[in-house]
């Protein structure tokens, strides 16, 4: 990796993975096209391709590298639905449209999965699943999310505590929802691959040309650059927060999310003992604690976010002591690589999809779920272009809103905090609750082991006694002799008769 890339893609695993790409030039030449494209991201790229595919002809103007903002430097956990939570979205538009709109992230959540069997690309390496687990055993509040996911039409399945832990060996997991459907990638690679198809189908990209002004009156929309112009029927506005350069007005109704992200020096065997998931790990509704396995036995983890952005080298002792604590048998973890990515949140936290002015469209608002959203928002529009498709309407409830500015960062970088303080209140109280469950548990086990040592003795005890008290087995049984009669023996009285007759004799001589 050369030191142009490093500086456009930061010091990331990504950028020192990523694979060989031609560097695209500058625009330098008056075009006419039928469709421009503003922006180089996955969103940007997703709707050239699918235009070019579809035999249109189709510029992409990128100021910077392509995919070198949030598009190239996030997690790459590829997953179902938004954002936006759930249940805030059926008390908002109803069950049925959250139904329908849960359908289309899928289908974004499809077609990156397609595109990358499609493409065959190298480097991408696809991994299945994504497990969001719980810090606290709140199991009555995962059952209901698992109820109301299932009626959505998302294929998952529950895991309780000692399935978890049996996967990923640490006690501050309790129980979990494995997403089947979701994959992790590397989101710049596959970047990549899908500019070289958009290229292959007759799209041109051009990088390092900002677009200065665009004037979206008339039929024939035009885009200054710094080195030439260009004309086009549509006008497509495909960016991050930078859109707001080009268009303030669009630009204040993000707010912008600011990611640290560190991968792990090669950790061994014991990683893959530890971690024993193969896909995305989140166990935080924020923007902390996302993590997987990369490169075999590296850990990628991405946390600490911010309304500021901030040198990514301040929180790495923050992210290897998370570390610490999810998996302490790891021991002192070293860090190879640390960087940062920023992502624009809107207020409703889902994707700004539409259509501003007519053949003037908007693909913005990927914060928080970006990589399924990018492709929902890339196809819808390529459709809407040339098909006339009025799928994109289904987001106009989620208008444009204002950020708030200055003050709307402070608030939600405030109520970052709370929650985090909030959620490690939580975790401690769980595992307080969990010790003390323990502790009665065996102390319960104690007493009745010594309840049963004790009737053991007792038993012993009263053998001893018994066997003490028995005649003993094999003795010959004892005879009674038969009783002699009263008086004397027989013989003897013979004896004194003939006594008595010598005697009487002796004294009559």
């Amino acid at each position: 990796m050369s030191e142009t890339d490093t500086t456009a893609y930061g010091q990331s695993w990504y950028a020192a993975t990523m694979v060989d790409a031609p560097r695209r030039p500058a625009l330098h030449v008056d075009l006419d096209v039928d469709v421009c494209v503003i922006g180089g991201g996955l969103a940007g790229l997703t709707t050239a391709r699918e235009l070019a595919r579809s035999g249109w002809s189709v510029v992409l103007l990128e100021a910077g590298r392509l995919a070198a903002s949030a598009s190239g430097r996030n997690t790459g956990f590829v997953l179902p639905g938004f954002a936006a939570d759930a249940e805030k979205l059926i008390g908002r538009i109803g069950f049925e449209r959250t139904k329908s709109l849960w359908a289309l992230a899928q289908a974004g959540l499809d077609y990156v999965r397609s595109a990358v069997k499609e493409e065959g690309a190298a480097g991408i390496d696809p991994q299945p699943g994504w497990l969001y687990v719980s810090k606290v055993d709140n199991g009555d509040e995962f059952l209901g999310l698992l109820r109301l996911l299932n009626d959505l039409g998302c294929e998952i399945e529950g895991w309780p505590t000692d399935r978890v832990r049996a996967v990923l060996h640490s006690r501050r997991y309790y129980h979990a929802i494995n997403y089947l459907n979701a994959i992790t990638i590397h989101p710049l690679n596959y970047a990549l691959s899908l500019a070289a198809a958009a290229e292959r189908d007759g799209a041109r990209i051009f990088e390092g040309t900002p677009a200065l002004v665009i004037d979206p009156a008339g039929v024939r929309k035009r885009i200054v650059t710094p080195g030439a112009r260009l004309r086009a029927n549509h006008v497509v506005l495909a960016g991050n927060v930078q859109i707001g350069g080009l268009m303030p007005q669009i630009g204040a109704t993000l707010l912008p999310i600011t990611t640290y992200v560190i991968t792990t020096a090669p950790l061994g065997q014991k990683l893959g003992e530890s971690v024993g998931y193969p896909g995305g790990i989140s166990d935080t509704d924020l923007s902390d604690n996302h993590y997987r396995i990369v490169g075999g036995d590296r850990l990628m983890l991405s946390g600490r976010s911010t309304t500021w952005s901030r040198n990514p080298r301040r929180y790495v002792r923050a992210l290897q002591a998370d570390i610490k604590k999810t998996y302490p048998q790891l021991g002192e973890v070293a860090v190879d690589y640390a960087w940062a990515g920023t992502l624009g949140n809107t207020v409703h936290r889902m994707p700004q999809i539409g259509e501003l002015g007519s053949g003037v469209w908007l693909a913005s608002g990927f914060g928080g779920h970006g990589l399924n959203t990018t492709a929902m928002a890339g196809n819808l529009i390529a459709r809407a272009i040339v098909e006339g498709d009025q799928a994109w309407r289904q987001f106009s409830p989620f208008e444009l809103v204002w950020a708030g500015g200055v003050a709307g960062r402070v608030a939600i970088q405030m109520r970052s905090w709370i929650k985090r303080y909030r959620d490690r209140i939580a975790e401690r109280r769980a595992h307080a609750r969990e010790l003390a469950h323990r502790q009665a548990r065996d102390a319960e086990l104690l007493a009745h082991e010594a309840a049963r040592a004790q009737e053991a003795a007792v038993q012993a005890e009263a053998a001893q006694y018994a066997v003490a008290e028995e005649p003993p087995r094999y003795a010959e049984p004892v005879v009674a002799a038969e009783a002699e009669p009263l008086g004397r023996p027989a013989a003897g009285r013979h004896r004194a008769r003939r006594r008595k007759r010598r005697e009487r004799s002796e004294g009559v001589s």
